[in-house]
């Protein structure tokens, strides 16, 4: 796909959809279709000067020949169509060179002129229909409001996790975020999320979940109050910076508030009594090495068993939307609608039963 032009691409206009497009930068097409322009010029000039004694300037009332600079006005104003008439070829040598070389290169030089032009229109009539596509088949998909580093985080065990890129949007009012979300394959709104346009425009009201990183508790506070008012049913996970932030940010509506600075703190913490220990926990939150945390089903041959007989390492059981940990008297035998919270290798699918137990039946409550 062509880049479009700068005045399309580089500008960020807040509460404006940008789906992502080819990293070509705009600049460069520009450059070089000016570049090509004069080039054709530069030779037009070069073919008329070197023929020069085959021309008449009738304005100079000489019988032939022309300057240098006769040549660039002849040349520029050919190119144009303007055609004033005063500098003309007067053998037949020179009327075929215009006929055959000069021609086409004006042609050349006007569909090049064109069609920069054409590209234009038409690159904001695709980038239109493309939005509109977009709004129309996107559903139940992931809105993230925030792209700094714990948003980019956050999306990237998304996808690791099976999370189509067509279905998460990115909302943040940085051009930095828009550039960065683009170059990952994003479809940003740039603008402030706490404005009910700009979350409209990111389809907040048919997402299935919400994911509010902001820098500032504040605006993840007005955040989540909008996403909330606009989307009853959204699963809305916010971060904080403070943990006396986490009741407000819950009474606002988020299902899941997590803490950061509090959590890297027990992690320093952890690390400096003990490191080993610390070593575990950085492994479960990292994606791809060592061990996982993941969520599963539960198989129809373990209906009945403790938790604690599995061959996973079950940390909690999810029944009637309410989590256990695993000795809770509640859960000493699993029933048919149970959801696992387990910690696993990381090799293994995160969302998968173990291998060896593909193509089992999952153990659900209607059946």
């Amino acid at each position: 796909m062509v880049a479009v032009m700068p005045d399309i691409e580089s500008k960020a206009v807040p509460g404006q959809l940008r789906l992502p497009v080819s990293a070509r930068s705009p600049w460069w097409e520009l450059t070089r279709r000016l570049l090509f322009a004069l080039g054709i010029l530069v030779v037009t000039v070069v073919l008329v000067y070197l023929d020069r004694n085959n021309y008449r300037d009738n304005a100079s009332g000489r019988p032939h020949g022309i300057s240098l600079v006769d040549s660039i006005y002849y040349a520029t104003v050919t190119l144009s169509t303007t055609g004033y008439g005063d500098i003309a070829p007067i053998t037949a040598h020179a009327r075929l060179i215009n006929a055959f070389v000069i021609t086409p290169l004006r042609i050349s030089f006007l569909v090049l002129l064109i069609g920069t032009t054409l590209e234009v229109l038409a690159n904001q009539g695709r980038e239109r229909l493309r939005n509109a596509r977009w709004r129309k088949n996107m559903e139940q998909h992931v809105v993230v409001i925030g792209y700094g580093t714990k948003g980019r985080s956050a999306v990237d065990t998304l996808v690791k996790n099976g999370v189509d890129r067509d279905a998460v949007v990115i909302v943040d009012p940085s051009s930095i975020a828009l550039g960065d979300a683009h170059a990952d394959g994003f479809a940003v709104v740039t603008g402030d999320a706490s404005r009910r346009e700009v979350l409209r425009r990111a389809g907040v009201e048919r997402a299935k979940q919400v994911i509010i990183t902001t820098p500032r508790d504040d605006t993840t506070v007005l955040a989540t109050l909008t996403v909330r008012q606009l989307n009853p049913q959204a699963y809305i996970v916010a971060a904080v910076r403070e943990q006396d932030n986490v009741p407000l940010v819950r009474q606002s509506g988020a299902d899941a508030v997590v803490t950061s600075s509090d959590a890297v703190g027990r992690l320093v913490g952890l690390s400096s009594i003990s490191p080993p220990l610390a070593t575990v926990l950085e492994d479960l939150l990292t994606y791809g090495e060592g061990l996982e945390v993941a969520e599963r089903d539960l198989l129809v041959s373990e209906v009945g068993k403790a938790p604690q007989t599995l061959p996973d390492q079950v940390m909690a059981v999810l029944r009637d939307e309410k989590v256990y940990r695993y000795y809770d008297p509640t859960v000493t035998q699993l029933a048919r609608g149970d959801k696992l919270v387990v910690v696993r290798p990381s090799k293994e699918l995160p969302w998968a039963p173990r291998p060896g137990t593909h193509g089992e039946a999952i153990a659900d409550e209607q059946d």
